[in-house]
């Protein structure tokens, strides 16, 4: 009498556990990468918000030739945030001199910041005025 064998199909027990095994290292690399893109995501909005103030203050240099003529809330220029909208906590514009001046963007303390400062120098050269970001307390953000 011949007996007759049938094939089984699945996965081994071991072939499984490679399996899973592979999944947690690739979700052990892959979690903190993407815990600082939405953080670097989160960020641009801060960044972002900028822009406007960058557009006005530009704009009354251009027309005042004189960066300390463009002080908070005159001249076009918007007044600081001081509350909270969105991830901005608060924005300050303080021009030091005729011709240079300081932007500074704060985080909000929440939503994966910890409350980084995004900070833009401004220098008024030939009317125009050049930006220089200086992202050291922005913890790696910018």
């Amino acid at each position: 009498m011949k007996v007759q064998q049938t094939n089984q199909k699945g996965f081994t027990l071991i072939e499984l556990m490679i399996v899973v095994a592979i999944i947690g290292i690739l979700a052990a690399i892959a979690l903190p990468a993407y815990q600082t893109y939405t953080q670097k995501a989160r960020f641009s909005e801060v960044t972002l918000a900028t822009s406007g103030f960058k557009s006005a203050i530009e704009v009354c240099a251009q027309t005042e030739g004189d960066l300390t003529l463009c002080t908070q809330g005159t001249n076009g220029v918007p007044a600081d945030i001081t509350t909270g909208q969105g991830l901005l906590a608060s924005m300050t514009w303080l021009p030091s001199s005729a011709t240079a001046g300081t932007l500074t963007a704060t985080a909000v303390s929440t939503n994966g910041l910890n409350g980084q400062v995004y900070v833009l120098n401004a220098s008024l050269s030939n009317g125009q005025v050049v930006w220089t970001e200086d992202c050291t307390n922005a913890g790696g953000l910018c």
